[in-house]
């Protein structure tokens, strides 16, 4: 490989976007395609062997999704920049890939230039997202806390770590590992914060998580 090559992993389950993937980007002197998966765990898996710059995939993959696979290569590889390249602009697939440690966010109907833009947004430690992302964002930030909504005061410190980790996407058994604790007791935890909080599913923890700027805390 060269030297100062930005080395591109690109993972999606569409050989034929895959390859006009590939031929976009292999005209760009400066970038490389190191490797393809097409499915989530080995995508995983050639982000660990191969430790790209950046990883272009797609949110639906068989395996691990792309939120589940960008959060365990950024978990073990923090490095790499994770770029989702997708079809949904939903605000719970976006605000979950960034908090799982997307880098970058964009629709599959983009320009060609916006792709490069966005590879070389993200390899300068910068967040990249479409218009359509930044509208997403703009508005959930316009969105002040529901009304009703309770405090996040009223959770303890141990109860906010877990619901930190329960809207990056870790699974109980996970949580446990990393704060010394059963997957059984993370449960029981689980329960409290969805009782204290009157919140009855993830996607909505994620929602109270990001309106309350909790991961920036």
């Amino acid at each position: 490989m060269m030297a100062g090559k930005i080395k591109v992993l690109l993972v999606d389950d569409h050989t034929i976007l895959r390859n006009t993937l590939r031929i976009l980007l292999e005209k760009e002197q400066e970038i490389q395609i190191v490797g393809e998966a097409g499915d989530g765990k080995t995508g995983v898996a050639m982000s660990i062997e191969l430790k790209p710059d950046v990883v272009i995939m797609d949110i639906t993959l068989p395996d691990h999704n792309g939120v589940e696979a960008c959060r365990l290569i950024c978990t073990q590889l923090p490095q790499i920049k994770v770029i989702a390249l997708t079809m949904h602009v939903e605000r719970e697939y976006l605000t979950e890939f960034l908090a799982a440690g997307g880098a970058g966010y964009l629709h599959k109907s983009v320009a060609d230039h916006e792709l490069l833009q966005a590879i070389h947004t993200v390899m300068k430690g910068e967040i990249f997202l479409c218009p359509a992302g930044v509208q997403v964002i703009a508005q959930q930030h316009r969105v002040k806390p529901a009304h009703g909504d309770i405090e996040p005061d009223i959770l303890s410190e141990r109860e906010l770590q877990v619901l930190k980790y329960v809207a990056k996407g870790h699974t109980s058994a996970e949580i446990g590992e990393k704060l010394y604790l059963s997957p059984r007791t993370i449960d029981t935890y689980r329960a409290r914060i969805i009782k204290k909080l009157n919140i009855p599913n993830r996607s909505q923890l994620v929602d109270y998580v990001m309106r309350y700027r909790l991961l920036d805390k």
